[in-house]
């Protein structure tokens, strides 16, 4: 199946059919957006739970998704007249349950705040709509060459919309 994302030239094993697109790209509810997660046995740690820092990757790909839901996709940021990208310089994560192999996590995501250089973001994982871990995340934009920089106004005005 082709769609305007998915033109005949792409190969078939590399298409993505529409009704991927949720489980690959997540949903927006409101000022959040979802992605769901399954966890890997890749994911857990001697014990069978979810290692500590597994929770940071799902909350990486929950902040992605999230700028890719609004056309804000890494690369095409880095492609840029004006080069950009994003660096975390705070990760402050509180774990309150823990999750095991199989399970299906889902990745809340919401920007709270932007000034400057500088936003705040709010995400927690859940399993069944009951909390497992929550993080308060702040990342500057930087540049190509990795110094801070204010957010470009196009990607602001992007993003403002979004704020919670």
């Amino acid at each position: 199946m082709t769609t305007p994302e998915t033109p005949a030239s792409v190969p078939a094993q590399a298409r993505i059919d529409t009704r991927d697109r949720e489980t690959l790209d997540g949903r927006r509810v409101g000022h959040e957006h979802r992605l769901r997660v399954r966890v890997y046995y890749e994911d857990t740690d001697f014990t069978g739970l979810v290692y500590h820092a597994s929770y940071v990757r799902f909350f990486e790909r929950g902040r992605t998704e999230f700028l890719r839901s609004v056309g804000l996709e890494h690369a095409k940021l880095l492609a840029r007249a004006d080069p950009c990208a994003f660096a975390v310089t705070r990760l402050d994560v509180r774990f309150q349950r823990s999750a095991r192999i199989d399970d299906v996590l889902e990745v809340a995501t919401a920007w709270r705040e932007m000034k400057g250089a500088r936003m705040l973001i709010s995400q927690r994982i859940e399993r069944h709509g009951e909390a497992i871990a929550m993080a308060e995340v702040e990342v500057v934009c930087i540049t190509d060459k990795g110094t801070a920089r204010r957010l470009p106004a196009d990607l602001a005005a992007t993003l403002r919309p979004l704020l919670e």
